[in-house]
């Protein structure tokens, strides 16, 4: 049965050649409670002041038990993305979810880093997608865009000392071009207890996102 929480023009099926069974929503054109949770094309500062523009697209998770089933790649499935508790916004907490369409490519990146330490990759509690409203954040957070993760153990090596998160820091950046990750210590903007990777304010449009229709003659005279 289609969610409630948009309307029709809002969402659109993926096809087949999308590659995931999931609508994919127009998060200007949600209902309010859910604006107001994700921020849909809004704009906020980062630690250094500048301007970064929040996801306007999301994949729409209907149950937990979809986000259980759907694999994004062979060793990473939605849920593990998507786990945050009562800090999350209230509309967030529920289902239907609402998770920005760059996660794909943060699972994947992730997928490759776990080819690299040839073992099993644990995402923290609160670590993947969180809203702009989630009581963790500060100013521009990129788990707003879903292109971030706290990992606190890797196989059985827990991520809470600078040798281990050091360790596993270099192999990330050694392994992902374009990563950034969160030095080790107990100060702001440090971590001494998960690694923390992120690939900045990427927003991803899937092929299927509803969209504003094209009218050349606005862009070539937007005033």
């Amino acid at each position: 049965m289609p969610s409630t929480s948009t309307s029709p023009e809002a969402v659109k099926t993926t096809s087949d050649g999308a590659g995931l069974p999931l609508r994919v929503a127009d998060g200007y054109r949600l209902e309010k409670r859910y604006r107001d949770a994700l921020l849909p094309g809004g704009v906020l500062g980062d630690t250094t002041g500048r301007a970064r523009t929040l996801p306007r697209y999301f994949y729409e998770v209907p149950s937990w038990e979809v986000a259980r089933e759907l694999r994004l790649t062979p060793h990473f499935d939605l849920w593990e993305f998507i786990q945050t508790d009562v800090r999350e916004a209230e509309a967030q907490r529920g289902f239907p979810r609402y998770v920005p369409c760059a996660v794909t490519l943060l699972a994947l990146a992730l997928e490759r880093f776990r080819d690299e330490v040839g073992t099993t990759v644990h995402i923290a509690a609160n670590g993947g997608y969180r809203s702009p409203r989630h009581g963790v954040n500060r100013l521009a957070s990129p788990h707003s865009w879903g292109t971030a993760v706290n990992v606190y153990r890797i196989g059985d090596t827990y991520l809470d000392s600078a040798e281990n998160i050091g360790d596993y820091a270099a192999r990330a950046r050694a392994t992902l071009p374009g990563a950034w990750v969160r030095p080790f210590g107990s100060g702001p903007g440090l971590t001494d207890d998960h690694l923390h990777i992120d690939f900045g304010y990427v927003v991803s449009v899937p092929h299927d996102a509803p969209g504003d229709a094209y009218n050349p003659k606005i862009l070539a005279d937007p005033l």
